[in-house]
């Protein structure tokens, strides 16, 4: 009986047009505005907002121009070792004397610079061409460090001259005294071989590490000067309490140009 009378109600005013009609309830009408106002600030951003992008990529501190290897002239025993590793010598330089049948040889500096490297020792026997030392070529030791970065050739095009860049250096601790602060001055459009890395840096090692992954494009950065112990810049205020040795492995970070986020739907 209960749903019969109901239905005889509903018969005599079909329409309920004396009700009052809800079209929306206030709590989703809240929620509809808010969700308007935050998809049209995300909009907003997209047009008028930036985001940064970095390169990763391995860096060696390093001077501008770069070093060589010297390579004994003769075949034959290295009787005296003339030089240290360290030491600065200036150009034909005595590095080391080798006895050949035909008498002593000295093996001498191309250009002045630091010996990074020697690779001959005492009572030692080399042949024709063979790497005896590497020198990098600075002749003294205020000449300014710079950090080469090998960038993968895929990035390499997107490298602005200008660009902030940080170096992670592997012989600073980063959480004590943060990282190493410089500028891209010039960046080598040119991929480099292992080889062409190698000779350089003064290294062949070197250079078949960062050409592992194929041919890799060089960045010259040079580091932001400071009034600290090291005479460079940090994220910290005073760096660490030491000066860096160039051929000193790091890890850059290169912050390029920031992008607006509706470039990346755009065609």
């Amino acid at each position: 009986m209960q749903f019969r009378q109901q239905a005889l109600a509903r018969l005599q005013s079909p329409e309920e047009l004396d009700l009052p009609v809800r079209l929306a309830r206030p709590r989703g009408g809240l929620v509809l505005a808010v969700t308007l106002v935050a998809l049209a600030a995300a909009c907003g951003w997209a047009v008028t907002g930036s985001v940064a992008t970095t390169v990763a990529a391995p860096a060696v501190l390093t001077h501008a121009q770069g070093a060589y290897v010297v390579q004994s002239p003769v075949a034959g025993q290295v009787t005296a070792v003339l030089a240290e590793e360290g030491e600065r010598l200036p150009a034909n330089a005595p590095v080391l004397k080798v006895r050949t049948a035909r008498g002593e040889t000295v093996v001498r500096t191309v250009a002045a610079g630091r010996v990074t490297t020697l690779a001959a020792a005492l009572g030692q026997i080399v042949a024709t061409g063979s790497d005896v030392a590497a020198v990098e070529k600075a002749a003294h030791a205020s000449d300014p460090l710079f950090a080469t970065v090998y960038v993968p050739a895929q990035s390499g095009a997107s490298v602005p001259v200008g660009a902030a860049v940080d170096l992670t250096v592997s012989s600073v601790p980063a959480e004590r005294y943060g990282v190493l602060r410089g500028r891209v001055t010039a960046v080598d459009r040119t991929g480099q071989s292992a080889q062409r890395i190698g000779a350089f840096l003064g290294d062949a090692r070197l250079g078949e590490r960062f050409a592992g992954k194929g041919r890799p494009v060089a960045v010259l950065v040079r580091l932001e000067t400071a009034a600290t112990k090291s005479g460079y810049r940090w994220s910290s205020a005073d760096g660490p309490p030491f000066r860096l040795d160039s051929m000193t492995l790091a890890d850059a970070s290169i912050r390029l140009a920031g992008r607006h986020p509706v470039d990346w739907l755009l065609p």
